[in-house]
């Protein structure tokens, strides 16, 4: 697994390549190819989050946690799936939501978010890779390790950050991040087994605009074209 990170992230992480879980990892990410099992997202898309959005130009984080485990849907950014893919549920409800919260946001007819992630809007999965068809496969081998690493350092060496955690899971990871120079956004997940319990209404996008603008920063037009 060759690494070709964006350089402001490669000067960040540089350290982490060579550590013992890293070295795992890559063993673990070769084991599988060498069983005959496709690992989503390609090679090529598995820093995409990174190499979309420099570390130098983070605003705001949005962490899922595993990728889509289906057929060209995953490509390096959380909920985002390829353009020509059936638009996931969780991402269905977000566009629902900012339907809401956004004053005339029309509902895109795909779900690349790459868009957000080019105006500074980190889109991280706690887990970059997954087997095909087999959802939190890739879990525990040391990809939490590396990610939690990249929500520490932002939280280090980042001010007024803008971090939005949907569901128990991502809001676990507060606990990585300082919460008196960040701004930390919960809400439950948008997965249609949580949406209605308090994700609908919540208002992220809205609230994200408003820390930014109050802070001096562009706001994320949020619309997907």
């Amino acid at each position: 697994m060759a690494v070709e990170l964006e350089p402001s992230w490669l000067q960040v992480l540089s350290g982490e390549f060579d550590k013992p879980y890293m070295t795992g990892l890559r063993k673990f990410l070769k084991e599988e190819k060498d069983a005959g099992h496709k690992i989503f997202p390609k090679n090529a898309d598995i820093f995409n989050a990174f190499n979309t959005t420099p570390f130098d130009n983070i605003k705001v984080v949005i962490l899922g946690q595993d990728p889509y485990h289906g057929e060209n849907q995953a490509h390096g950014l959380s909920f985002s799936v390829q353009k020509g893919i059936t638009i996931p549920p969780s991402l269905r409800n977000i566009y629902k939501e900012l339907s809401t919260d956004i004053p005339g946001f029309i509902t895109p007819s795909h779900g690349d978010l790459t868009e957000w992630a080019k105006q500074g809007v980190l889109l991280l999965n706690a887990s970059l890779t997954v087997r095909s068809g087999t959802p939190g496969s890739h879990q525990k081998r040391g990809w939490e390790t590396f990610t939690d690493t990249v929500i520490k350092k932002i939280s280090d060496e980042k001010e007024g950050i803008i971090f939005i955690l949907w569901g128990a899971f991502a809001q676990a990871k507060a606990e990585l991040i300082d919460g008196k120079k960040h701004h930390i956004i919960k809400s439950p997940h948008p997965s249609p087994f949580s949406a209605d319990r308090g994700f609908f209404g919540a208002k992220p996008f809205s609230k994200t605009n408003e820390i930014l603008i109050k802070e001096g920063k562009k706001p994320v037009d949020w619309q997907i074209h």
